[in-house]
């Protein structure tokens, strides 16, 4: 038999029974399948799914287990532990909106690198990875380690709360933003250039075409690579299209004001304008992609 566990975290964690019941219809998983699914919502004919039971009643389960799917929290990886089961534990993601920070992903790296459990970190690979477990030497209880879960969950507590998780994920973000940013600014001088310098059209209209190729270059990018927005609707996913361009004629109206500005009252060159326009351009539009179009 084998026991997933997804504890009592508040957020969906259905991507990792999605998986399981993948392998189930692919043939790679013929036990019985018990699902401790909590605040998780998931139906399905070919797992038993339960919420909540009393922790005597999971500790059985446990026993009975051949194999423990589990997320990554504490609680449910060491009570496998104690019982010398065979684990495979998949951490809660932030950016599927499964947890507030990617926690688990170092909690679940502590305890694979002493060689109790299979992180997984591919979910194609699940079913490889359960090949994997049935032949998985189990080590031996925490023996001299019998402080280590504490250990664990203190140096992660303490990594959370004294910001090192969200600076690193800040400074990441910041920089693609930058590195996109920079990317989407090239977009536009260059297009910019090609129908004004090249086609002979108006300042003023070669702009608008800038605007729009930029624009479709940067929302493709910001919500993949720098905000990783994760929707699990259309709806969701048009709304932040639309809130997209419609921050970003906000800045387009700016771009056009400061441009006209600079070319017709100061005599600007207008390459040279662009260009200063688009610096301020990059961080009105970062504020409003953080705070109200990809906000977590």
């Amino acid at each position: 038999m084998i026991l997933v566990t997804l504890g009592t975290q508040d957020k969906d964690f259905s991507r990792l029974l999605r998986a399981v019941e993948k392998e189930i219809k692919a043939g790679n998983i013929k036990d019985e399948v018990i699902v401790q699914a909590g605040h998780t919502k998931y139906s399905s004919t070919l797992m038993e799914i339960f919420d909540f039971i009393s922790a005597e009643e999971l500790e059985a389960l446990v026993k009975q287990a051949d194999i423990i799917i589990t997320h990554g929290g504490v609680g449910s990886i060491t009570t496998a532990i104690k019982y010398k089961k065979k684990i495979i534990a998949a951490a809660r993601l932030k950016r599927y909106k499964e947890h507030t920070n990617d926690h688990q992903v170092q909690i679940i790296k502590k305890f694979a690198e002493r060689g109790y459990l299979l992180p997984l970190l591919d979910f194609h690979a699940l079913g490889k990875l359960i090949k994997k477990a049935r032949t998985f030497k189990v080590k031996d209880s925490f023996t001299n380690e019998s402080k280590m879960p504490s250990l664990i969950e203190q140096e992660i507590t303490k990594w959370t709360e004294d910001g090192t998780l969200e600076k690193g994920q800040k400074f990441r973000e910041v920089f693609l933003y930058l590195i996109f940013g920079g990317l989407t600014t090239m977009v536009n001088i260059i297009s910019y250039f090609v129908f004004v310098r090249l086609f002979g059209i108006s300042y003023q209209v070669g702009n608008v075409i800038a605007w729009l190729l930029s624009v479709a270059f940067a929302f493709i990018t910001n919500k993949t690579f720098v905000f990783e927005s994760k929707n699990t609707s259309k709806s969701d996913d048009v709304k932040e299209l639309v809130s997209f361009f419609g921050f970003r004629i906000v800045s387009l109206i700016f771009d056009l004001i400061a441009m006209y500005i600079m070319i017709q009252i100061f005599n600007i060159n207008d390459m040279v304008s662009k260009v200063i326009s688009n610096i301020f351009v990059i961080v009105v539009n970062y504020v409003f992609s953080k705070l109200f179009i990809f906000k977590k």
